[in-house]
């Protein structure tokens, strides 16, 4: 039997700022409660491809595992917690907020 697909969101690194960003159904936002959650397998290789090709706007472009809550997805692993409430370009005052 195959293993249940976890649910994922897309996350990079702002080509120009740095920051964390997740992709939505129409762009990037710097809040993870933002993010699409994909739910599909073969829809989120799909993404993740066109993400990869946004290398203008995006580097280091990888899935990352959530949990779908009723406030936005929640990061399941170490990482992506630091990522989506760590350090940033924008938390030392190194560039305007927007």
């Amino acid at each position: 039997m195959p293993k249940p697909f976890t649910p994922k969101v897309i996350t990079a690194n702002a080509l120009l700022e740095g920051d964390v960003v997740y992709q939505t159904a129409t762009g990037w936002t710097r809040k993870l409660s933002e993010a699409e959650v994909l739910t599909d397998e073969a829809d989120a290789d799909l993404r993740l491809i066109d993400a990869l090709s946004q290398q203008d706007l995006v580097v280091g472009v990888y899935l990352a595992d959530v949990a779908p809550e009723a406030g936005g997805p929640r990061p399941t692993h170490f990482r992506e917690e630091f990522r989506a409430t760590g350090p940033s370009n924008y938390a030392h005052g190194k560039q305007e907020t927007v």
